[in-house]
């Protein structure tokens, strides 16, 4: 079973991770509230800024504060983060 570090000391599998996302926009800001309510949520932020939102297949959603592109890359075996192309 591969585990996947999300920071300070908190690692998730790999095979349960369906999703890395950005915690910006207002539809993920509710999958966190409803979450919450349901009881569904995990905080491994520590307190910092969330910086990524990991949604898990058991209808978990877990807050990092680790970039979403960190995440992606070391759930994809790379050893640095996914460069995003800009339009030049």
């Amino acid at each position: 079973m591969k585990l996947i570090n999300i920071g300070f000391g908190s690692m998730v599998s790999a095979a349960r991770l369906l999703a890395i996302v950005a915690p910006d926009s207002a539809p993920i800001k509710r999958l966190i509230q409803e979450a919450r309510e349901r009881g569904m949520l995990i905080d491994a932020s520590y307190g910092r800024k969330t910086k990524a939102v990991l949604l898990m297949d058991t209808d978990h959603v877990i807050l990092s504060g680790i970039p979403t592109e960190t995440l992606a890359a070391r759930w994809q075996d790379r050893s640095e983060p996914i460069q995003e192309e800009t339009e030049e």
